[in-house]
């Protein structure tokens, strides 16, 4: 065995480990709670209580394959893909809004389907924004700081924003939004260009609410949710009381009463407020640390890749957990507007599973090739 990771040029050290413990306790811990916010919803919807399950353990299955294919894909050859990402990504956000393509669901046009499978193309987006801006800033390293520089990721960032608000999908057009501010930071731009773009949000997000009047109405429920509790105020006030009853230790795995069709989306954007009641505040808080310890591990590598387009690239996937964690806690604690957005790697949804641990597995390779570089220049 030693022989054979030697000759792969593996070296499974604290940080790969920790990376792929992790990821794995994710995944696992996802697929129980999925099934445990489902199985009621599922057998009265499609009389099967493990339909949400089966597709879950799908997720992971598929997700572990793009984890190992990418373990192994030198990440120097994504450099390739930039612009073919790019344009994969557009067609497939563009495809959602023609009919018999695009699946709409609640008002919501976020989805392809082609027979029996569904994915969501934003899902893709977000990734293929961290490559473009990981290629471009690795690219124009001296000219970083320029406004010029900036440009390209701003087109490419806004198109994508644009084409996930016309959907609409306000939660993630805030995730791609939140992750092109982070990759402009990173890749060097000057503090004062942040101060206009912080401005330009401030402008244009209260434009975006009033534009469209269920965002409206979702803002009256999060300052007032009791003000309409049979209406936009309702899923709120079932997460709340997701959150109250599980106190400090949780009323016990498999045994939350809001999943029974009192919380809508209980198995996948308000997932986190069924592990609250289950696990309790304890529970939710070994989960956030799982979360932090993954992100840590990702900066980590970030810090030590050997080149600028490897660290941007890591910075990159690691911003795009952390920020679609903080979104969806924030958004089932009634910290933020009601939105959706999936939990990384726990939410039910086969697509967001497969992205995900693809990209841990673009990491890994990162931390593969660091690891090979360090042990020949010590030999």
């Amino acid at each position: 065995m030693q022989k054979l990771l030697k000759n792969l040029k593996i070296k499974c050290d604290k940080t790969t480990l920790g990376i792929i413990i992790c990821t794995l306790i994710l995944c696992i811990f996802g697929c129980v709670m999925v099934y445990s916010a489902s199985f009621y919803s599922a057998q009265k919807n499609y009389d099967n209580p493990t339909f949400f399950l089966i597709k879950q353990i799908v997720g992971v299955l598929l997700g572990f394959c793009g984890l190992i294919f990418f373990t192994f894909f030198d990440y120097k050859k994504l450099k390739k893909f930039k612009w073919i990402a790019f344009i994969v990504s557009i067609i497939l956000l563009v495809l959602v809004f023609i009919p018999g393509i695009g699946i709409e669901n609640y008002g919501a046009k976020r989805w392809i389907g082609f027979g029996g499978f569904s994915f969501q193309p934003s899902e893709i987006a977000k990734f293929a924004l961290v490559l473009f801006c990981a290629c471009h800033f690795s690219k124009h390293k001296d000219e970083a700081k320029s406004f010029k520089t900036m440009l390209p990721v701003l087109a490419v960032g806004g198109i994508f924003c644009l084409l996930v608000i016309l959907e609409p999908n306000m939660s993630i057009t805030m995730c791609i939004g939140i992750v092109m501010i982070a990759m402009l930071f990173f890749g060097g731009t000057k503090l004062k260009y942040f101060i206009y773009l912080g401005a330009l949000a401030l402008c244009l997000v209260p434009i975006l609410i009033l534009i469209e009047p269920y965002r409206l109405l979702r803002l009256m429920a999060f300052l007032d949710p009791w003000a309409s509790p049979q209406g936009e105020g309702f899923q709120l006030i079932q997460s709340l009381y997701s959150l109250g009853n599980g106190g400090l230790f949780g009323v016990g795995l498999f045994s939350s009463r809001q999943k029974y069709l009192y919380l809508p989306f209980a198995e996948s954007d308000f997932i986190f407020s069924i592990i609250c009641e289950e696990c309790g505040f304890f529970g939710a808080i070994l989960l956030i640390l799982v979360f932090a310890t993954l992100c840590f591990l990702l900066v980590r590598v970030a810090l030590n890749a050997k080149d600028r387009f490897a660290s941007l690239l890591v910075i990159g996937i690691a911003c795009v957990i952390c920020v679609q964690v903080v979104l969806n806690i924030a958004v089932v604690t009634g910290s933020i507007p009601p939105t959706g957005l999936p939990l990384p790697f726990i939410s039910a949804g086969s697509t967001s599973l497969m992205v995900f641990m693809s990209a841990i597995g673009v990491c890994l390779n990162v931390r593969r090739q660091t690891q090979a570089i360090t042990s020949d220049t010590q030999y």
